[in-house]
């Protein structure tokens, strides 16, 4: 029986796969090789890569201020056993 993955998992490796697409894009374009239309085609995609991984990043800032149950004017405290000297 295979398992089905998560869409928080499908999510992660998501982003993982198209950041690693935008660095080798960003290689592709430091290299000066490309014709101009080869770079205009590059950077469009470059573009869209980097939306969908801001993207994937704030939903992972609302899941973990969710989870962790912080607000805009929340105050840190140390985790418990942890030494707060100074």
């Amino acid at each position: 029986m295979t398992r089905k993955r998560t869409k928080r998992a499908e999510s992660a490796i998501d982003f993982e796969a198209s950041l690693q697409e935008l660095e080798k894009l960003v290689e592709r374009m430091e290299k000066g090789e490309l014709t101009l239309e080869e770079s205009l085609q590059d950077f469009e995609r470059g573009i869209q890569l980097t939306r969908k991984c801001q993207q994937a990043l704030r939903e992972a800032e609302q899941r973990v201020q969710i989870l962790s149950g912080t607000e805009s004017d929340a105050e840190l405290v140390p985790f418990a056993g942890e030494d707060s000297r100074e």
